[in-house]
């Protein structure tokens, strides 16, 4: 041991440019040397530091840690600055004023011109009162869409039992949620995200075109075909904010609410299907009054009988979901009746042209097919897990509605456009009895 510490040597003192009368804790050359233990020990003691006046002594210099890199041969080269209280400022006042002229070149804000300086502040000002705004609509953004995201989806397991509609739907359902989140989360995407949206624009897109036609001056629609599209218009709008708004609602914490709507859903259904019927028997027994009262009587007994079908609880049940869907495909394929009437008495040519057979044909097909698709739970049931939040059964099912109404709004269109042209119905010959009566 005795033999390391001999080998130590002190360390050399390194020149420095602080005064003598500044510097503290210089180390003699007689100090006896700090042993390496202490140096290098990661297990130092309290006792192991100097601990008397007298022993502050044993500590190195400062002065390399204070002017790293900075050595003169001699302290007799450094200036001598006895006088002055900090050393490193110069005392020639040319010296200073170069050092000035060098900080404001360094620093590009202070060489604005004095003329410009009022403008440039403002600049900067409003610079500044810009970035201030856009933080502040971040954080706004960031603390609502934290507001909005109060709940999580979950997985079908999860659900109470009176919300599990389509087990092969696995992820991305709503727990049950009060009446404001309900609301909110039309913003936000899970299993009914698509059912929601895609009729809630059909209710906007149908608006719209009401407004159209319902605006059109007499002369060019009368006010009886004005009625007659507004029964139309009355129905799509009815059946398709009746459900968008169950699908917003059916996941509500109180469970007679979803009930409720379910049932409004169904009820809106039969009323798009009487208000498609009104205007095509309007048109296509437009000489036959008579007719057109008793196909319209039948269609709105049959769409009384799907309104209390479904005020029963037991229809909107998950297991009597065929059920349902073969309650509306039976009333829709009741239109069959009057279009192959009208086929025979005037002719299937004639039934196509003026009857717009083919566009009435094609929205039975999409109703029909979408009903089927709804009732398999088609193409769920065969990706089960894949298509949770788009492209499942009931989204399709929405999309083949809106898609039908607009088909039959494009053929009663038609309709009421061939009618125009054609004019009024032809006169009936007069019977041999009123003729013989003038004889």
């Amino acid at each position: 041991m005795m033999s390391d510490l001999e080998e130590i040597k002190p360390l050399p003192e390194v020149p420095s440019a602080i005064p003598r009368r500044l510097r503290r804790h210089v180390r003699s050359s007689s100090s006896p040397p700090v042993s390496s233990f202490m140096m290098s020990s990661p297990h130092r003691k309290k006792s192991d530091f100097p601990q008397e006046e007298e022993d502050l002594e044993l500590l190195p210099p400062l002065e390399p840690l204070l002017v790293v890199g900075f050595q003169m041969e001699d302290d007799s080269l450094a200036p001598s600055l006895e006088n002055d209280v900090f050393p490193s400022t110069p005392l020639n006042e040319e010296e200073l004023i170069k050092q000035d002229h060098d900080m404001d070149t360094c620093l590009p804000l202070n060489h604005i011109p004095s003329d410009e300086g009022d403008e440039m502040d403002w600049k900067y000002d409003l610079k500044g009162m810009m970035l201030n705004a856009a933080e502040q609509a971040e954080e706004f953004a960031i603390s609502i869409w934290h507001k909005l995201q109060s709940w999580k989806v979950t997985h079908f397991s999860n659900l109470p039992q009176w919300l599990q509609d389509n087990d092969f739907l696995h992820f991305g359902h709503r727990p049950p949620l009060p009446t404001l989140e309900c609301f909110k989360s039309i913003f936000r995407i899970h299993t009914e995200t698509g059912n929601i949206w895609t009729h809630l624009l059909g209710v906007v897109a149908f608006i719209g075109l009401a407004a159209y036609i319902l605006a059109r001056p007499l002369t060019e629609i009368q006010h009886v075909e004005k009625g007659v599209f507004a029964c139309f218009f009355l129905g799509a709008i009815v059946c398709m904010g009746m459900s968008f708004t169950y699908h917003m609602l059916c996941c509500h914490e109180n469970r007679a609410v979803g009930r409720l709507f379910a049932k409004f859903d169904y009820c809106g259904i039969a009323f798009l299907t009487v208000g498609s019927f009104v205007p095509w028997l309007y048109y296509s027994f437009y000489c036959d009054v008579k007719l057109q009262m008793i196909y319209l009587f039948i269609v709105v007994i049959l769409g009384i009988g799907a309104v209390v079908v479904s005020t029963f609880d037991f229809f909107a049940g998950p297991r009597f979901r065929p059920l349902r869907a073969g309650v509306f495909i039976f009333f829709g394929l009741s239109g069959i009746a009057p279009a192959t009437h009208y086929g025979i008495v005037n002719g299937w040519e004639k039934a196509v042209y003026e009857a717009a057979l083919g566009w009435l044909i094609l929205m039975g097909i999409l109703y029909i097919t979408g009903a089927l698709l709804y009732a398999m739970r088609i193409p769920e049931r065969f990706f089960p897990g894949k298509v949770d939040i788009w492209f499942h059964s009931h989204q399709i099912f929405h999309c083949f509605v809106m898609g039908g109404a607009f088909v039959h709004y494009h053929g009663i269109s038609l309709m009421a456009t061939r009618r125009l042209l054609m004019g009024e119905c032809p006169t009936k010959p007069l019977d041999d009895c009123y003729l013989k009566y003038e004889l």
